[in-house]
């Protein structure tokens, strides 16, 4: 049997302190005047029977590796994590993973936020009642409340969500928006803020959202770190959809076009207009265009921008080459063209897109020197 005590983010309370500046540090030393002390900001998650097990370790793991570094190089956990069930005996997940909540959520402590995890579990008769009236209680005192996939209908019971935007997993949506019509569901976001509720897609979009409220706590460059540490390729944003644009055409694509689809992603920076796409097809221009639509949803030239973005993104993690150079390299053909792109699909421009990856990075090399300082190593 696994106890929630025996992973890493749960194994060991924080009684170390981290400063309130956090969210502004710079990586320079602060005055003693400009300093002041508080304790880890405590996160909730609920445990319940047949959950999903990646919906509760992913967010842990997450919040157990954001640290805030001091001056003499050593590190003081930002989170304090704890597990609450509606119980505290052992829960078995759906992959077979059993897992100890350490307190029955009446005995929780007062949380900063609370993180409400999806799985075939939360339609269970006691606990569908139990955790809404629990929540009903206990939510207006907590600084934030997030759902993770279909972890959304303990929190909607509760009418706490009413008339708010929110998103769930897209297999879920449908029914949500039937259960509970005062909602405003939109099934493509990975997550949703809506005032101090969260809601998110679930699975990896639970890392998304974890990373994305490390962030409003302590900053990009402490988010980022724990985005490396995890492998996360790279922080998605919210807004993004649920899948990758590659990975929503290479599904939907079921005829000849399925390998043009991957000869595209690898040929980005070639002439890729639609009479180049259909020759390669071996259809007329005209035909391949409506064909094109009728299988994908969108135009061969949409497509093709949007796999170039996703490429672009991918890019603008290495501060090699300037945000012209990564435009081109995929295919624009100026870093004009490149930006309004970006910004038009993203809501972001590509050099503040490069400087919330780039502040990750800075802080990863410069802690990584304090390590080796502190452990004398060359």
């Amino acid at each position: 049997m696994v106890s929630s005590n025996d992973f890493s983010p749960m194994r060991r309370l924080v009684h170390s302190f981290v400063p309130t500046h956090s969210r502004h540090f710079n990586g320079r030393a602060e005055p003693k005047s400009a300093r002041t002390v508080v304790t880890p900001k405590t996160v909730g998650l609920i445990v319940f029977e047949q959950m999903a097990a990646d919906e509760l370790t992913g967010p842990a793991e997450a919040f157990f590796q954001a640290k805030m570094p001091i001056a003499d190089g050593r590190e003081f956990r930002c989170y304090h994590i704890i597990t609450l069930g509606i119980s505290t005996e052992s829960c078995v997940t759906e992959c077979g993973v059993i897992i100890k909540p350490q307190l029955d959520i009446n005995d929780a402590p007062p949380l900063d936020t609370l993180i409400i995890p999806g799985g075939s579990g939360i339609h269970n008769a006691r606990l569908s009642k139990k955790i809404p009236r629990w929540l009903s209680r206990r939510a207006p005192a907590i600084r934030r409340v997030a759902t993770l996939g279909n972890g959304i209908y303990a929190l909607a019971a509760t009418g706490l969500l009413d008339r708010r935007k929110v998103t769930t997993h897209c297999r879920f949506a449908r029914d949500v928006s039937m259960r509970f019509p005062s909602l405003r569901v939109d099934p493509n976001r990975l997550f949703v803020k809506d005032g101090r509720f969260y809601t998110s897609a679930g699975a990896m979009a639970a890392i998304d959202l974890s990373l994305s409220l490390i962030e409003e706590d302590y900053g990009p460059r402490i988010a980022l770190a724990v985005a490396r540490e995890l492998v996360v390729y790279a922080k998605r944003l919210g807004r993004q959809e649920q899948y990758s644009d590659t990975l929503q055409f290479q599904i939907k694509s079921i005829s000849r076009l399925s390998e043009l689809t991957a000869w595209i992603v690898s040929h980005l920076y070639e002439n890729l207009s639609v009479e180049a796409l259909a020759d390669k097809a071996c259809l007329c221009p005209r035909h391949f265009s409506r064909r094109f639509k009728m299988e994908f949803g969108v135009t061969p030239a949409d497509f093709v921008e949007r796999l170039r973005l996703e490429e672009a993104c991918r890019r603008l993690s290495s501060l090699d080459n300037s945000v012209d150079d990564v435009g081109v390299s995929v295919g624009f053909k100026s870093g004009d063209a490149f930006r309004r792109a970006f910004r038009r699909r993203l809501d972001v421009n590509p050099n503040e897109y490069r400087r919330r990856v780039a502040v990750g990075l800075k802080y990863i090399r410069k802690h990584a020197q304090h390590r080796q300082k502190l452990h004398g190593l060359n």
